[in-house]
């Protein structure tokens, strides 16, 4: 309970019943322990989408961004270069965080060991990955078994079926291919966003749905590789686009939320469009965005009348 202020869960909990009041009900929360435990989850999410703005705020240690120390940490190297004004380099080191992920044990293992050329000068920075893609894919292909030693190693939760194969269809080599593509056909990252902004009346959210919509050229990127990836693009301020929805249609856990909070349970019911509208209300209302909605209803779902805490 250290971690939850009581005045602002109150708060939560009253924006919540002023939604049932003048909107629609909402039959997942309505014992008192699930409305509890869906707004503790909330308060989490909220930690951990201002995060990113919160640590943009305070110095950084250059060692963050170097891959060979142990320090490395890829939020904040990409906002280190978002403040050099690389911002091709502050997307790519994105990517490959969302792509590699952090592994419960190993961290952030495979993306410093890759990004980092496993210490060889010059490392895969954008500028040289983006120059030499099939040199890249050469290097992983001839040192795809160093990076899979031992036991500490692995991809993080949400891509743990992800392969750090350099020649199968749906790998690493594949995906980092098929996002250089994409990138350089858009004429670089700043310029892929203006032409996004300028192709959708510099609005936010149709951007974000454009974008998310062109990613299905990157290989291996679902929906919450996606998601997660521009989210990150707003939160550093690289791009000002916001997530219209909580895209829950492809989604599990997600979507099981949403049902079990819309609908009491999680059959057939409210379709994806009505439930995405009525999120969006419920985030509206409580002064959020879509991100912490599908974050808190992701989690919440686990434990509905139970409040867990969910790392990461």
């Amino acid at each position: 309970m250290y971690r939850h202020n009581a005045q602002t869960l109150q708060r939560i909990e009253d924006t919540l019943l002023i939604v049932e009041e003048e909107h629609f009900p909402l039959p997942g929360i309505e014992l008192d322990a699930a409305r509890r435990a869906f707004a503790m989850q909330v308060v989490d999410s909220i930690r951990r989408v201002e995060f990113v703005s919160v640590v943009s705020q305070r110095p950084i240690s250059p060692r963050r961004a170097n891959p060979n120390e142990e320090m490395f940490d890829p939020v904040r190297a990409a906002i280190l270069a978002h403040r050099r004004g690389n911002v091709d380099e502050a997307c790519w080191i994105t990517f490959l965080f969302v792509h590699f992920g952090m592994h419960p044990i190993a961290k952030w293992r495979f993306l410093r060991e890759v990004y980092g050329k496993l210490g060889e000068e010059p490392g895969w920075t954008w500028a040289n990955v983006s120059r030499h893609p099939d040199d890249f894919r050469d290097w992983l292909r001839a040192n795809q078994e160093h990076l899979l030693r031992g036991r500490r190693r692995g991809f993080g939760n949400h891509r743990k079926y992800q392969s750090m194969d350099a020649d199968s269809p749906t790998g690493t080599g594949a995906a980092v291919l098929s996002y250089v593509d994409w990138v350089l056909q858009g004429g670089g990252h700043a310029q892929l966003i203006a032409n996004v902004y300028a192709d959708n009346n510099n609005d936010d959210y149709a951007a974000f749905d454009s974008l998310y919509n062109q990613m299905d050229a990157v290989i291996s990127f679902g929906r919450i590789a996606k998601f997660d990836y521009l989210t990150m693009l707003g939160k550093l301020a690289i791009a000002r686009i916001k997530p219209p929805k909580a895209y829950v249609a492809d989604s599990t856990g997600p979507k099981n939320g949403a049902k079990l909070m819309l609908q009491g349970n999680v059959g057939a019911g409210l379709s994806s469009r009505e439930l995405e509208c009525r999120l969006r209300v419920m985030g509206d209302q409580l002064g959020v965005n879509m991100q912490v909605i599908e974050d808190s209803l992701c989690n919440w779902q686990k434990s509905p009348e139970r409040y867990r805490l969910f790392a990461g």
